[in-house]
This record gives structure tokens, C-alpha cells and sequence, in this order.
């Protein structure tokens, strides 16, 4: 790659520009790197290539050594189905989604989503996205496979469309995070905060909201006024993450006066925590969450249901599938306002709706559960993947 190349602020903001940048700037290095692995450990062969669906330029190399290539994605199957779909969807002037006049209306083949759930994409050039998509597509449909951290009770008529679709081995083994055991290191960018789970042990049984945006996501400064006075005035006990860089241009958070005076004991503000052990926890009642796929699936796996949030990228799509679908949520929209974060708080806490909620994750809980044991879907095609490798 070029000296400076990821110094450029414009391409860093853009980035489907990045990507395809790296896609043409890494294949020879990749290669170079792969060729001196083969020459010099002839005895231990490389099997196979495994690598991010994005990085496209990665079956160009495998095709030169002959060599195998398995795509990993670690989002959901429905996603990958909208972006094939978004080239027919921008023909027919559903997307750019602020083109369309009705964003609120259904979009054709995909009947449970909307317009305005399509992903959406940072770059301020559309023609590269599209043929970024065409590339990724392309090698798709000419690998050998593909890894994906879905499991098939969530999305199984989608991962059947795929399958047919692409003609090639798929391969659901997720939740990639159950698979970790107690010997692996956390999987968190950020420095988790063990000692606040003391404070989840002095509270009641599946009270709490735990509150956590992820490690990118931002909000204005009136976003988190906002956020702050409905949590306030829900009456709910909440644990909230309150991270570096959570509020745009600040470098700390200041909250509004009387804010902490009025919660209390009642909320704790942390700048970080181990978020799997906090879902778990018994005292949490519920999420709020930006739905990051990562987010949403542990929170399946711990059975707490969701208050949405979605910022960019696919999370509009998996806010969908969490209220609408699998109807295990709540979905914020039309933006941050404290009277309807009060609402949604008590709706999914102590409302008869979220009771209902509370027992439909359950019921999924126990399907992932049912998936990861012996003989379970993915447990089933986890051995399937390791017995293609070793036949390899």
C-alpha cells in the first residue's frame, strides 16, 4: 500500500473508498506473502485461504495457487441478501434511500423490511459501491464456501435462498462467541471493568437495563440530553457505558445539571464493561442497544430483550429482524426524544408487551442453545467445515 495512503482524512471518512483501495493495493503484497509461506515450509502446506467477504482480492490469490478459498462473514445471511439485491433495488429507485419518496413503505422480495432498513454505506461515491458489490458477488459465487456467525433458527429460509442462490457450502456455526472457551481472551476492544458487576449483585432479579451503544458508535451532544433525561424519568435502574468518544467533538461527557442528582443509587455510569458476563448477569432485565450484530446476538444467547438504536451500516436491518421479526424488541425511531425513551423503557421493563418479549427470546435462547449441542445445526456444521478442511 502507498506511504500515507491512511493518513488521507477524506478516503478514512469514505469507506467503501478504502476498501477498494485495499482490495488493489493488497492482492501482490498478499501473494508475495502466501508464495514465501508455501516455498519455505514445504512440509506444511497451507490448506486453504479464509478471508473477510470484503476482502474480494483474496480469490484472485487463492485461484493463482490453486488453493481453496472460504469466505468468513460475521454478519448476518439477510444482509448479504439485501446488498445483492441493492443493484436491482437502485434500478428500480428504492435506494439511495433519500431518493425514494416514501421511505417508510415495503420493499419488493423482501417483505419484512422497509426502505428505510436497507444498510447504509459510508461513501460519497455510489458507482464504487456498486462495483464493489459486483466484486464481492463475483467471488462469491466462485468460492468454496462460506463461514457465517448466524445460526440456523434465526435465518433459515434466508440461508436456503443463499444456498440456492450461490450453489456453494454454507456453513452457519454461529454464535462464534459460544465457541470461545474459558482459556481465550476477551474479545473486547476496550479495557472491560470487572469490578462494577458487584453492583448488578446487590440489585433485584431482572431490573436493570444495561445501556451500551458499542465501541464506534457516536451521538450529538442533544442526543445524549436526551438519552439522559429518559433514563431519568423511566424510574428504571439502568447501568449505562459511557465511553471515551461517545459524544462527537467532546472528549468527555458532561451531563446535564441535576441529572445525577435526580438518579442516584438508582443508575451507575461505566466507562466500560465485560458486556457478555453483564447480559448474563440475573439482574438484567433488558438492553439497549445500537444492534450491532455482535450486541444482538449475545443478547439472544442471554435471552435479554432489546431496546433498539440503530446508528449505520446493517443495524437498521438487524433492528428490524429483533422488533419486527422475531419480535424480541423495540425499536426507537424518528430520533432521540426523552418522552418516548421514558415510554419504550417501561414498555419493554415492566409492560405486559415486554412480558411477551421477555418469553420470545427465551424460546430463542433456547434454540441457539439447541443449535451449539452435539448434533445441533451448528454444532453439525461446524464438523462439516473441519471435515472440508481436512479433505482438503
Amino acid at each position: 500500500m502507498p506511504d500515507g495512503l491512511l493518513a488521507d482524512e477524506a478516503l478514512t471518512k469514505d469507506l467503501v473508498g478504502l476498501i477498494s483501495i485495499l482490495n488493489v493495493n493488497c492482492r501482490v503484497a498478499f501473494q508475495d506473502l502466501l508464495d514465501q509461506m508455501l516455498v519455505t515450509n514445504p512440509d506444511n502446506p497451507v490448506a486453504c485461504i479464509i478471508s473477510d467477504e470484503l476482502f474480494h482480492f483474496t480469490q484472485s490469490v487463492a485461484d493463482h495457487f490453486k488453493l481453496p478459498r472460504i469466505i468468513l462473514r460475521t454478519n448476518i445471511a439477510t444482509t448479504f441478501s439485501i446488498i445483492a439485491a441493492l443493484p436491482v433495488l437502485r434500478q428500480k429507485g428504492y435506494y439511495p434511500i433519500q431518493d425514494h419518496p416514501n421511505s417508510d413503505g415495503p420493499l419488493p422480495d423482501l417483505p419484512n423490511l422497509r426502505i428505510k432498513d436497507l444498510p447504509v454505506f459510508s461513501t460519497s461515491n455510489l458507482d464504487t459501491l456498486f462495483q464493489l458489490i459486483d466484486q464481492l458477488i463475483m467471488a462469491t459465487r466462485i468460492s468454496s464456501g462460506l463461514i457465517i456467525n448466524t445460526i440456523d433458527c434465526l435465518e433459515q429460509t434466508t440461508l436456503a435462498e443463499f444456498r440456492h442462490d450461490f450453489q456453494i457450502p454454507v456453513y452457519p456455526i454461529g454464535p462464534l462467541h459460544k465457541h470461545l472457551t474459558e482459556t481465550c481472551n476477551s474479545s473486547s476492544l476496550l479495557m472491560d471493568d470487572h469490578g462494577r458487576i458487584t453492583w448488578l449483585d446487590r440489585q433485584a432479579p431482572r431490573t436493570i437495563i444495561y445501556v451500551s451503544f458499542g465501541s464506534i458508535a457516536a451521538m450529538d451532544r442533544s442526543e445524549l440530553i436526551e438519552t439522559a433525561w429518559g433514563l431519568a424519568h423511566s424510574g428504571q435502574p439502568f447501568m449505562w457505558v459511557v465511553r471515551t468518544g461517545l459524544v462527537r467533538g467532546s472528549k468527555w461527557v458532561e451531563f446535564p445539571e441535576g441529572f445525577e442528582d435526580m438518579v442516584g443509587d438508582r443508575g451507575l455510569i461505566v466507562k466500560w464493561v465485560p458486556q457478555q458476563e453483564v447480559l448474563a448477569h440475573p439482574s438484567v432485565g433488558g438492553v439497549w442497544t445500537h444492534c450491532g450484530w455482535n450486541s444482538t446476538l449475545e443478547s439472544i444467547c442471554e435471552g435479554v430483550p432489546m431496546l433498539c438504536w440503530p446508528c449505520f451500516g446493517d443495524q437498521s436491518v438487524n433492528a428490524r429482524l429483533v422488533s419486527h421479526v422475531w419480535r424480541v424488541g423495540i425499536r426507537l425511531e424518528h430520533g432521540l426524544d426523552r418522552d418516548k425513551i421514558e415510554w419504550a423503557i417501561r414498555k419493554l421493563m415492566v409492560g405486559q408487551e415486554g412480558e411477551g418479549m421477555k418469553e420470545r427470546i427465551e424460546d430463542l435462547k433456547e434454540n441457539v442453545d439447541r443449535c451449539l449441542r452435539k448434533r445441533g445445526s451448528s454444532n453439525q456444521s461446524l464438523n462439516n467445515l473441519i471435515d472440508f478442511i481436512l479433505a482438503i
